[in-house]
């Protein structure tokens, strides 16, 4: 590894605060200057920083799965060595396991740290800045199992953090916010159910009935087209009490329906001229 050009010493300051970035990429920073590292040596770092506690031989196998565990255990500590040579290493080891130091603050434990807040309803006011680092992939690029398995273990994270968001603010009448959060997670898995509920119920919180049912026909649409399937029965009754009089208007007083107007059903939700 290797310190920028202005990178001072490691002794210069001591308890300077070390960030490590995973998500979006892999950014090493040293008081905010960047820290070269190879990417043989990336791989180990960013592991420790997502599983902080690993043992070395668990860390091996990770990392060299189609290598024999000696020798997956020779190369890394191979790779251990070469940090160690480095004033800017942030590895402490303890025993035989592994964790990055007390000074390094790691992206991904912010966004943990932040979804845990609000699963646990604490004030969501503080999320825009965790969300806005969210919105990128843990490390773009890499193809390892376990960087698959975290990657997408964060991205469930974030849209039920979304999701989560969206409620809270929906329930405090904060529709604003509410719709904001839930298009966020939307636009992150555009083909989820969930998210396409809350905009639903947002517009009609808001008395905007166009809006909701437009919002449903949109999802119907996407879901019919992309997978030939239909929005679950929850996702129809949200409508119900928006659609009762379309299909109310739709029978004679006998209640026998009127041979030129299109009978509105439970199952595709098709209001007249649609």
């Amino acid at each position: 590894m290797a310190a920028g050009p202005s990178m001072p010493t490691a002794g210069d300051r001591p308890g300077t605060p070390i960030r490590l970035h995973l998500l979006g990429g892999f950014r090493l920073l040293h008081s905010n200057a960047p820290v070269v590292v190879p990417r043989g040596l990336q791989r180990v770092l960013a592991l420790v920083g997502l599983r902080p506690g690993t043992t070395r031989s668990h860390l091996a196998g990770l990392l060299w799965p189609d290598t024999p565990e000696e020798r997956a255990l020779s190369s890394l500590r191979t790779a251990l060595w070469r940090l160690r040579q480095d004033p800017y290493c942030p590895l402490h080891t303890s025993g035989d396991t592994l964790r990055l130091g007390p000074a390094v603050h790691v992206d991904v434990d912010a966004l943990v740290g932040m979804a845990a807040r609000v699963r646990d309803g604490d004030d969501p006011n503080t999320a825009a800045a965790v969300l806005a680092k969210g919105r990128h992939d843990l490390l773009p690029g890499w193809y390892d199992d376990w960087v698959l398995a975290e990657r997408e273990r964060l991205r469930q994270l974030r849209l039920h953090m979304l999701e989560e968001l969206a409620d809270h603010y929906l329930t405090a009448g904060r529709h604003g916010e509410a719709l904001e959060a839930a298009l966020e997670a939307l636009s992150a898995e555009p083909l989820r159910e969930t998210p396409h509920r809350l905009v639903v119920r947002i517009h009609l919180a808001e008395g905007n009935a166009f809006e909701a049912v437009h919002a449903f026909y949109v999802y119907r649409d996407l879901l019919r087209r992309e997978l030939r399937l239909e929005p679950s029965a929850t996702m129809t009754a949200l409508l119900d009490d928006t659609l009762r009089p379309i299909r109310q208007a739709s029978r004679d007083p006998r209640g026998r329906q009127q041979p030129p107007t299109p009978r509105v059903t439970r199952t595709d939700m098709d209001v007249t001229g649609r």
